[in-house]
């Protein structure tokens, strides 16, 4: 049992809530209400949760001698021992192969998705190898890998991706990715403790900078957004301006998570847990659902 709870923490599910973002070209699509295309969407998630895990055993087995060292990461499959390094690398591989095998076999059109999902393995491999130790680089890619689940979703159910949508999940998670730097510059600065190599290369003044600027970036960004002609009447809505609200409050208290409370290591941890971020969210979610499907 003990193996098999060590194993599930090797592959993070508690992760897999990232690729939500799959279903957001069926969302404001207006196709929410379209079990084929829920199905299509729901494969094109497993894939990716599996292509995701397998990147996380990778990386684990990467870094395991810096996350002993790490106060938090210590704790994690490998580096504590609970997980052989062999054992990883076979999860790893099955899981990479699943993550391919899955859209071929349950997707008429399967080709676009299997094409992102593979793409998505192969940056996060030289990321893991070597693109993470440059400064900057690093969150680009993690930033990238968000705007593929994007790219994967429209891919599984056929739907075309809007360029809002991928500069601002591009730009959002650029902003969380800079936010969870911001923790291990911290960890550096209190403890002494360098957990990853180009976190040298980063200061709490540049990231309190980059952070500022990124939000502000993504705000104006979004208001255009809300307040575009196009948007506007593909949405039948003159209103869509009001969800500017929630996505200013998240931000905000994201924001003095990381800069006042310094809890920006774990952006799923803080969706799961913290009531005002919960709320913005659901806010958000509510409001364009009223849009789009009443």
């Amino acid at each position: 049992m003990v193996k098999v709870l060590s194993i599930i923490r090797l592959i993070r599910p508690s992760q897999w809530s990232k690729n939500v973002f799959v279903f957001l070209p069926m969302f404001f699509s207006g196709q929410m209400l379209n079990a084929s295309v829920w199905l299509a969407g729901f494969v094109a998630f497993i894939s990716f949760s599996l292509a995701a895990s397998a990147v996380y055993c990778l990386n684990d087995v990467k870094d395991v001698n810096a996350d002993r060292l790490h106060p938090k990461k210590r704790q994690r499959p490998i580096a504590s021992g609970a997980v052989a390094v062999p054992v990883a690398v076979v999860i790893m591989v099955l899981l990479a192969a699943g993550s391919q095998v899955i859209p071929r076999l349950c997707l008429k059109d399967y080709a676009g998705t299997m094409m992102i999902v593979a793409a998505y393995l192969i940056l996060n491999v030289a990321y893991c190898l070597k693109l993470k130790q440059i400064a900057i680089v690093d969150v680009f890619i993690i930033a990238v890998g968000f705007v593929l689940r994007i790219l994967a979703g429209g891919a599984a159910t056929n739907i075309m991706v809007s360029p809002w949508l991928i500069c601002m999940t591009f730009l959002l998670a650029l902003f969380l990715a800079f936010a969870k730097r911001r923790d291990d510059v911290a960890i550096m600065e209190k403890q002494g403790i360098i957990v990853r190599k180009n976190i040298v290369s980063y200061n709490s003044v540049f990231l309190n900078q980059t952070l500022g600027i990124i939000a502000a970036v993504t705000m104006m960004c979004y208001i255009m957004y809300t307040v575009s002609p196009e948007v506007m009447q593909r949405l039948g809505c003159e209103y869509v301006y009001i969800t500017a609200v929630f996505v200013l409050g998240g931000i905000l208290r994201y924001l003095q998570l990381t800069l006042v409370e310094s809890r920006s290591g774990s952006p799923t941890k803080i969706l799961l847990r913290d009531r005002f971020v919960q709320a913005t969210v659901c806010g958000w979610v509510l409001t364009f659902l009223i849009i789009i499907y009443l």
